[in-house]
Formats: structure tokens, sequence, C-alpha cells
């Protein structure tokens, strides 16, 4: 998406240090309940970081652009950089998944900053395309930009949303693909062989397309605005499932589950051992 205004430099060792915070910030919520998907929040934090801030555009406190979390279960992603930015309490984050709390283990629409339900997989990307072509019609210069998980691209939903969207010419959308490899608690690449090469089906539905290191804020950021303006843009990121927790690192059982405190605590180290 080169030549849309979008910021050209990125301060990719800030970025690091973000998820670093971000990540610690989501091991204390894991202690307030029995479950959550950290596996798949730690996979995609590089990729949301870099959206809120470094390709959202804001005014006043109000984005112009609109994000879309279709991997709803990596919504604690999307929660802590929400109240990273003040859009959502510390009060909000540390009432996750309680009676009375507002934020649940998929992101509901009329929560603060999320723009739509989602989780059942296969339907944010559709509705990203529509959000787009919304923008486009309406001549505001919004943008759109959505995080997918690699297993609901086996939906075919997706795939329907796929060729919408460079048939109706949305230039004005970015998709990520989180390909961490994993569908909840099996490697995709074992369970469907068929599905790759993975960015040349996106090419030849007619996208714009990147393979990067989904990990790499300057990649993310650098393949995001190098499309070249006249197709939607796809960016396969190429990610580790429960990445920064050495004991978490491609571990299925991650997926979903919450440390107990010994684990809390090797892993609260770590993390600090990188900052350090």
């Amino acid at each position: 998406m080169s030549g849309t205004g979008q910021a050209k430099t990125f301060d990719a060792a800030a970025a690091r240090q973000r998820c670093l915070k971000f990540r610690r910030r989501i091991l204390d919520v894991s202690q307030q309940v029995t479950a959550l998907h950290i596996g798949g929040a730690f996979s995609c934090l590089e990729i949301v970081d870099v959206i809120y801030n470094g390709l959202m555009r804001r005014e006043n406190g109000k984005s112009s652009d609109t994000f879309l979390m279709s991997k709803g279960h990596g919504c604690l992603a999307q929660y802590v950089t929400l109240e990273s930015l003040g859009i959502l309490t510390r009060e909000d984050l540390d009432a996750y998944c309680t009676p009375g709390g507002k934020l649940g283990v998929h992101p509901d629409y009329g929560v603060p900053g999320i723009e739509a339900s989602t989780g059942s997989l296969g339907h944010g990307l559709p509705m990203a395309v529509g959000m787009a072509y919304a923008e486009k019609i309406k001549g505001t210069g919004g943008r759109v930009y959505t995080v997918l998980s690699d297993g609901e691209v086996q939906e075919g939903s997706t795939w329907e949303a796929v060729l919408m969207a460079s048939s109706l010419g949305v230039t004005n959308l970015v998709a990520f693909i989180d390909y961490n490899d994993f569908q909840s608690l099996g490697r995709t690449s074992e369970t469907h062989p068929t599905f790759y090469p993975l960015t040349d089906k996106f090419q030849s539905f007619g996208w714009d397309t990147a393979e990067i290191n989904g990990h790499d804020a300057g990649a993310l950021h650098q393949a995001a605005v190098s499309g070249s303006g006249k197709k939607p843009m796809m960016v396969v990121c190429r990610t580790v499932k429960g990445r920064g927790v050495s004991y978490m690192e491609n571990v299925p059982i991650w997926h979903y589950r919450a440390p107990n405190k010994d684990e809390y605590a090797k892993a609260i180290a770590e993390l600090r051992e990188v900052s350090s």
C-alpha cells in the first residue's frame, strides 16, 4: 500500500520493548483466570502492535482506520494494546473473563476499540472486505487491517472473501496471517499439507503479497507498506505459537491454558532477562 500516506519509518526497538511489556501483562492476567488463549496471543503480538502503533492513523485520539481481529481467540494481544493506548482501562483487563467484566474470551462488538464480534473463524476477512469496500465507496480514505489465523484460512468463506477483495479492488485492505503452523492442538502442515505454498495462492487470487518473520517488527511494517497500491495486500507472517516463553513455544497444550504459579514465575523471569 505504498503511496497511501503511511509513515515510512518505524521504531522497531520500541516495538520490541512494548511487546515484552505486553507479554508480561498477559501473564499477569493469566493468574486471574483458569485458562486463556496465551499461545495464540503471543504469536500475533508483534503483528497487532505494528498495526496499532505503526500503521493506523490517529487524530485527537480517534483513528481514521479500522482494525478487525478475525483471529478472535488471539484477542488478548488486542486487549493489552488497547489498554496501552488508553482505550481500555486497567480495570477492564483485570476483570478479563470474570463475572461482570466486559472482556470475554473473544472480542465483542460494543466494547471500546472492538469493531466486530469475532471468533467464529472464517468470518473476519469477509467483514473486513465489506468494511474496506464501504470506505472506498464513501471516499473517506480509511484503511482496514485484519489478522487471521492460518487455521481459519481453510474456511471456504475466507477464500470467497479473498476472491471478492481483488475483484472489488479494495486497495485499502491489508490482511496479516498469523502463520504459526498450529491448528488448535496439531500442526497445520501435517494435517493439511496441500495448504502450501500459501503465499502463491493469494498471488493467484490477485493480491499483493509478502512473507516475512512475524516477530520482526521492522519487517512487518515494511511489508505492510510495500504493496503496489493497486491490489489488496496479504502479509504472511511466520510466527511461533507461545513466542517469548521457552516452555510454551510450539507446545500444543498452551493453545488454551493458564500457567500455574511456578510456570508464571519462570516465564516472567525469562522475559525480564530478554529485556535487560
